[in-house]
């Protein structure tokens, strides 16, 4: 069976107080889900974040998740496309998801493995892992309880992935999906992929997006599209600062700040 361990984050709380100190300056905390669902470069794991640090909220990313798994198939030599193979390897991991946004992370079999299933071996597998029913049946499993879990602790929680408001967390009391144009997506991979020390070529990389969207749109379980009633924000003509403007003028909207009443729009 596929084992996850959930890190918790700690927050100090005094008295039923739902709100997070930073400096002097006290924080209204999220209660409830946000879910933020969108393809690949468009910003997603950065607002995620920056969204959860902000309202003192655990963060979940889903998406390391099924890397994970993709790099425990690739270091068993295992073909992607083997369904059954790749399910099997899914069943006998152990895995441990920390859910700090300062501090994210993965480790597979107790070692750190956040920065290698961001490499372009495991990003080039990934979406024919995640295809595979038995690890989506796996994962997201685990994905609901880590959710659960993260909210039996004061403060709501931030999840991030392809499939979040529509299966994983239909119950949000937010559900955004982010959008962005192909070109710019594929920039925004690039210049990471180069600050992280990766060569990128910004045509390959469009490429790599476009395929991986023909794929995750396409695939017979959980594939990739927009909750019926999720809250659609193009991300082309933002920056970070003004994609967490938005995303938390839509959690004022929907009365997700404890203390905080909705507001009449």
């Amino acid at each position: 069976m596929c084992t996850w361990v959930l890190r918790r984050v700690r927050w100090t709380v005094t008295g039923g107080d739902v709100t997070r100190r930073t400096g002097d300056v006290a924080q209204a905390r999220l209660r409830g889900v946000v879910a933020l669902d969108g393809p690949s470069g468009t910003g997603k794991s950065t607002v995620a974040r920056g969204l959860a640090t902000a309202l003192g909220a655990s963060y979940l990313d889903t998406g390391a998740m099924y890397r994970a798994v993709t790099l425990a198939v690739l270091r068993a030599g295992t073909d992607p496309g083997d369904a059954a193979a790749v399910a099997s390897v899914s069943e006998s991991l152990r895995l441990e998801m920390s859910t700090e946004p300062e501090r994210p992370g993965v480790s597979l079999d107790g070692e750190d493995v956040d920065r290698e299933i961001r490499g372009a071996e495991v990003t080039g597998a990934v979406s024919a892992v995640s295809a595979v029913a038995r690890v989506r049946e796996l994962l997201v499993a685990e994905q609901r309880r880590l959710i659960d879990e993260a909210l039996a602790s004061p403060g709501g929680v931030v999840v991030e992935g392809r499939d979040i408001g529509g299966v994983v967390a239909p119950e949000a009391g937010l559900k955004v999906y982010l959008t962005a144009s192909a070109h710019t997506r594929a920039l925004r991979r690039s210049a990471q992929d180069s600050a992280d020390g990766r060569v990128s070529d910004v045509d390959r990389t469009r490429d790599d997006v476009q395929r991986r969207d023909t794929i995750d749109s396409q695939r017979a379980v959980s594939p990739l599209r927009r909750a019926d009633d999720a809250v659609e924000v193009d991300t082309t003509e933002l920056d970070v600062p003004g994609v967490l403007a938005r995303l938390r003028e839509l959690v004022t909207e929907r009365a997700l700040l404890a203390g905080v009443e909705r507001t009449g729009r």
